[in-house]
């Protein structure tokens, strides 16, 4: 299979490229730094897998995971990230990815992962399977910040680790103006008042 790396870092690339060079089941490797990038490769080649990070320079994860889903929905996206399934991984998996793992995940997980994806199906680990059954469980009573749009979750939790509006609209390549607007909104859908209220909420519901 031909498999595209998608991360910022030069050392995770390397590292992944190891690991599927290893397993002496991957014909084609690519690599990507940033979303432009990545999908500029994605036009010009034949992919069967793309491992996706979801925090890059120049936009979101999970919007270039949808963009790929609808340019191209025959590829299959393994989302890889730093962050706990908890924070994305559902959100990810909604917006069309085959998979997510963390980046602490062990080398033969990773390949399991591809492997399974590229038959086109699901790969979920015992702790996400678990949080997509509580999920679907929870019907109405879901958190209020599951009610939020991408762009208004990645607000959230930018604020609410201590970033001002500016330092978060760097990170997202946004102006302040609109992040302001996107604080504005993921206040009135939570009922919060302010940044402080916004915090502990993020706090208590671990997703900082």
């Amino acid at each position: 299979m031909n498999v595209l790396i998608v991360d910022d870092h030069a050392i995770v690339r390397q590292g992944l490229r190891q690991i599927l060079l290893e397993s002496g089941k991957v014909m084609q490797i690519g690599e990507a730094g940033c979303g432009g990038e990545a999908m500029r490769q994605i036009r010009e080649a034949e992919w069967n897998v793309v491992v996706l990070d979801i925090s890059l320079p120049d936009r979101n994860g999970i919007e270039i995971l949808k963009q790929i889903k609808k340019e191209c929905p025959k590829i299959f996206v393994l989302m890889l990230s730093m962050h706990e399934e908890g924070l994305y991984a559902i959100r990810a998996l909604k917006a069309g990815a085959s998979g997510y793992l963390t980046k602490q995940s062990a080398p033969s997980e990773l390949m399991a992962a591809i492997q399974q994806i590229s038959r086109g199906r699901k790969y979920l680990t015992t702790t996400l399977a678990e949080a997509m059954a509580d999920n679907l469980g929870a019907g109405h009573d879901c958190p209020l910040h599951e009610t939020l749009s991408d762009r208004e979750y990645q607000t959230l939790r930018l604020i609410a680790s201590g970033k001002s509006l500016t330092d978060a609209a760097e990170e997202m390549c946004l102006s302040v103006k609109t992040v302001s607007v996107y604080r504005s909104r993921l206040l009135e859908k939570m009922k919060l008042k302010n940044n402080a209220e916004l915090t502990h909420y993020a706090i208590r519901n671990g997703l900082v």
